[in-house]
């Protein structure tokens, strides 16, 4: 027994003996002590917490050479090779991780929308239950700080940029005609429904050099990875019907959406200002397919338009209206693939296809243009840590125009153009700290009809001055290839140009954001010509210059007041241009010095209701008057637009909404066409350019059939 006692003692000794303190303490980059910090040899049981002055100690029975890690929540993990013998008393400094949701974001220039949005200044149903929007995501848009609101064009105007100077990409892939047919002082709207899209980015400026080809603006529309659960949305509304389903096997899935528009029996019952033979009626779908792999998505996006109008339009150059009768048809397939790959590599390629084609009968002379479009797209990215990500890729856009003019007396006309333009760009992104990073990169492009090639350099900055605010820079060189009514006469031009500077603030916090935002834009190559419109024998010149500069004001709250969201958009902007035939630098028709939009959703619970309410408000706009010697003097009168919107719940799956636009039957005024000879007087004379129509009444039922009873349309209104 002794002996045994003997040995017992032996082997504790021994153990004790081979037993070594690991000890030190663990701080943060400002020398201050972390507490509650894990510290542990890797592959081993042995470790031991920080105190409160960030000091540890624990002894281990582990030899050599081993691997200590130190984690902590927010912070870098640390993975250090010590000597265990020798591994006493020693300080570890540890980093702030940069992918905490306090971390800092580039935000110049950048609204984003969607769920995976780190700050989002909208939500996705944000886009859709505008009072007002009706539906459409560039309506919704136009309540942002940044955009004009041109009512009788309908599209994009972003910063002092023509509608043309905004591109429009679905995953990635740009959309070469995102608007559906018209024709002037007619509105359109964009092609898109909010049914299959789960999220945007809109950029206003200083975007990244992923993207080119746009002077102004971009917008990216993200459609839907992974669907949820079965169901079907049906739409029966004052203008027509709709239809949308999603279905779901194994690692497949598909979503579709069709509508039928048709405002004929709707115009018979409400008063129009325009003169329409046929309204408008369309016919319209998008779909999207799904296969996941297991490290990749592959995505299948389609969706066609086919729509009709026939109108007379008044001039005051005329005693006889002009007819114009309008068929436009568009098709446009989107492809793309995206994986992870080992070692933090990100692989993306897509591939699209647009069809627009325009038929259009002028009187008795008929006109038809078709455009042909595609683009190539691969990126990949690479994430040597959490710090250092590298971005880089190619585009490949092909364009092909082709339009006739028939006169009724036999002659034809017929002109078009090719184009094709490659493209390479890198871009690098690098946290310094949580509160500090910065984005730079380039972006080159090759335009084979213009032979030319061009080198546009991007960067940008964020820094946050504290726990819930930042400050954010960004500069960028922009090019674009002239408008296709300039290309189609006049192939010898260069691309327009602007550069982009910005500062932007924001402040986000328990569910209120503010974001204050200046910029100045530089325009240089500006298309000129020498007629009163662009035509065969014009002389087209890249002299035309211009700038932009102003100050965007964004304040969104969903905190304040119980189930009440609202936001408040103010933008104001001074810029000129001397470009198509002006003869001096003067402020566009399309700019309004002064914008203001108020959007406000109530939740009536004991009324099971949604109401929204958007005001929008414009000072008035530049027109030109020949009676005055200055050109481009005259200001229209400001624009108002009160709108309303009502949703209530009939069942959980069945909603009734009812909207209606301009409440207060405001008439507002566009712009004025004069007289191209002068009256009795000696004056020009004058007709105001006002909406189709002062205000726009819709009713719709909504019904969604799935399997948990609960969805419904309420995001969609």
């Amino acid at each position: 027994m002794k002996t045994f006692y003997n040995l017992v003692l032996f082997f504790i000794s021994v153990t004790a003996l081979a037993q070594n303190e690991i000890s030190g303490t663990v701080l943060d980059e400002k020398s201050k002590p972390i507490t509650g910090a894990n510290i542990y040899i890797d592959g081993s049981y042995d470790g031991a917490s920080s105190d409160e002055n960030g000091k540890f100690s624990f002894t281990t029975t582990t030899t050599g050479n081993q691997t200590l890690v130190i984690s902590f929540i927010t912070y870098e993990n640390i993975s250090v090779s010590i000597d265990v013998t020798n591994a006493k008393n020693k300080t570890y400094k540890m980093r702030e991780s940069v992918n905490t949701l306090d971390a800092v974001i580039v935000t110049a220039g950048t609204f984003d929308a969607g769920e995976k949005a780190r700050v989002s200044v909208l939500k996705p149903l944000d886009i859709v239950t505008t009072a007002g929007a009706l539906g459409d995501i560039v309506s919704a848009l136009q309540t942002l700080p940044g955009t004009n609101t041109v009512g009788e064009d309908g599209r994009l105007f972003v910063r002092g940029g023509e509608a043309d100077e905004t591109q429009t990409f679905v995953d990635g892939i740009r959309v070469a005609q995102p608007y559906g047919a018209t024709t002037a002082n007619v509105p359109t709207r964009g092609r898109f429904s909010p049914f299959l899209f789960s999220g945007m980015s809109f950029s206003t400026g200083g975007y990244s050099a992923e993207y080119g080809e746009a002077l102004s603006s971009v917008l990216l529309l993200n459609t839907q990875d992974e669907m949820v659960e079965e169901k079907t949305d049906i739409s029966l509304m004052t203008v027509g019907l709709g239809l949308a389903n999603t279905q779901k096997w194994g690692k497949n899935s598909i979503s579709f959406n069709t509508a039928y528009i048709n405002l004929e029996p709707y115009q018979k019952l409400v008063p129009q200002n325009a003169d329409w033979n046929k309204p408008y009626q369309s016919l319209s779908g998008e779909a999207v397919y799904r296969y996941n792999f297991e490290n990749g998505l592959f995505k299948l996006y389609a969706a066609f338009d086919a729509a009709q109008f026939d109108i007379n339009q008044e001039s005051i150059n005329s005693a006889n209206k002009t007819r114009i009768d309008l068929n436009n048809n568009n098709f446009y397939l989107n492809a793309s693939y995206k994986a992870n790959w080992s070692n933090q590599w990100q692989f993306f390629t897509g591939l699209s296809y647009g069809f627009g084609q325009n038929k259009i009968g002028i009187n008795v002379d008929d006109a038809k243009n078709d455009e042909h479009s595609s683009h190539m797209k691969l990126r990949l990215k690479k994430s040597f840590s959490d710090r250092v990500k590298l971005t880089f890729g190619s585009d490949y856009f092909i364009t092909k125009f082709d339009e006739t003019f028939k006169e009724n007396l036999g002659n034809m006309f017929a002109i078009g153009y090719n184009a094709n333009i490659a493209a390479a760009y890198a871009e690098t992104d690098i946290f310094f700290s949580k509160n500090f990073a910065i984005k730079f990169g380039a972006r080159l492009s090759n335009n084979d009809l213009l032979n030319e090639t061009v080198l546009s350099p991007r960067a940008s900055m964020a820094y946050k001055v504290s726990k819930n605010g930042q400050f954010s820079l960004a500069y960028g060189s922009f090019t674009q290839a002239p408008r296709q009514e300039y290309l189609k006469y006049a192939d010898y031009l260069s691309s327009e140009k602007a550069s982009h500077y910005i500062l932007n603030y924001q402040y986000n916090k328990d569910r209120r954001t503010f974001r204050a935002e200046a910029y100045f834009k530089d325009y240089a190559d500006l298309v000129k010509f020498d007629t009163d419109s662009p035509q065969f024998n014009s002389n087209y010149f890249n002299t035309g210059e211009g700038y932009a500069k102003g100050l965007d004001i964004f304040w969104r709250d969903n905190k304040s007041i119980k189930n009440l969201e609202y936001w408040v958009s103010y933008s104001y902007i001074d810029t000129q241009r001397d470009y198509r035939n002006f003869p001096t630098e003067v402020t566009p028709n399309f700019v309004a010095k002064h914008s203001l939009s108020v959007v406000s959703k109530w939740w009536i619970n004991k009324l099971k209701s949604q109401l929204s309410i958007t005001n929008s408000f414009s000072t008035g706009r530049p027109f030109n008057n020949p009676n005055e010697a200055n050109f481009m003097a005259g200001r229209t009168k400001g624009y108002n637009n009160l709108s309303l919107g009502w949703s209530y719940l009939l069942t959980q799956q069945k909603i009734l909404y009812f909207s209606v636009t301009n409440v207060l039957a405001t008439q507002n005024v566009f712009g004025y066409e004069y007289s191209n000879t002068v009256n009795a007087n000696g004056t020009f004379d004058r007709r105001e350019i006002r909406p189709t129509a002062d205000q726009f009444f819709f009713v719709g039922f909504f019904w969604t059939i799935s399997d948990n009873m609960k969805d419904n349309q309420l995001n969609n209104l």
